[in-house]
């Protein structure tokens, strides 16, 4: 039987990998992914043998995966973050009915959320949603109902897929979203990066999120109505007691 593991490699450097991921690495006949990804967890393992495939071939890559398995290889299949968010254990598990000879096992990783929250201090602490402004899987309408139900709730958000060359107003969108049931003066933080050369982060308000210049390397962060600045950091507190902040 072979072996398929679906890696999540955290936000890509080899110090954001868990020790699981870098034993499934280790383990693999060869490492196949999307180009940028199957570069990250080369980090972690260079001589290995790898085969990268282009962005948006998600099912094409999943079946060469599974295919490889099939033949007797131990494959790791990679994504960023952890694969079963907004990553490829889904499809994976999906299409592996049609491969009853390959195991399957999924290998957490640190989600962008994690990672990310952990850049800008903890802005996740309290009740959280995490939602894609894509719409390419998911219809735009699907989109805007789930950001008005989390921001009607005054959930803390993690918002991915902020913005691309073909969706430059998403994110202009989701803030006008959620300016109907938060105040302006919202906490929100920003990454970009994340884990890897060229990190940045910051802050802002949610009346000035709508023009922030993303891309699809950031990930944006929403706060409560609590979330508040301490110490430079952005922190949403977990209720217990009330700590000083900065205005």
């Amino acid at each position: 039987m072979g072996k398929l593991f679906v890696v999540g490699i955290g936000p890509g450097g080899p110090d954001g990998m868990t020790i699981a991921a870098r034993r499934a690495l280790e383990a693999a006949d060869i490492v196949v992914g999307y180009t940028k990804y199957v570069e990250l967890a080369l980090a972690a393992v260079p001589d290995a043998a790898h085969l990268a495939t282009p962005m948006m071939h998600e099912v094409e890559r999943c079946r060469l995966a599974l295919s490889r398995a099939q033949s007797g290889e131990a494959v790791a299949l990679v994504c960023s973050g952890d694969a079963g968010v907004y990553g490829m254990a889904s499809p994976v598990l999906e299409l592996a009915e049609d491969y009853p000879d390959v195991d399957v096992e999924v290998i957490a990783g640190a989600t962008a959320a994690q990672s990310g929250s952990a850049v800008l201090g903890a802005p996740l602490a309290h009740d959280f949603a995490v939602v894609s402004l894509s719409d390419l899987l998911t219809p735009w309408e699907v989109i805007e109902r789930r950001l008005t139900a989390v921001a009607s709730a005054d959930f803390c958000i993690c918002l991915y897929n902020p913005r691309s060359r073909k969706r430059a107003d998403r994110l202009s969108r989701a803030a006008k979203i959620m300016l109907e049931w938060k105040a302006p003066d919202t906490l929100c933080g920003w990454v970009r990066n994340i884990g890897r050369e060229g990190q940045q982060s910051g802050m802002c308000r949610l009346s000035e999120l709508g023009e922030f210049d993303a891309d699809m390397f950031t990930t944006v962060f929403v706060g409560n109505a609590d979330t508040k600045r301490v110490g430079g950091r952005m922190v949403t507190p977990r209720g217990y007691r009330e700590i000083p902040c900065e205005r």
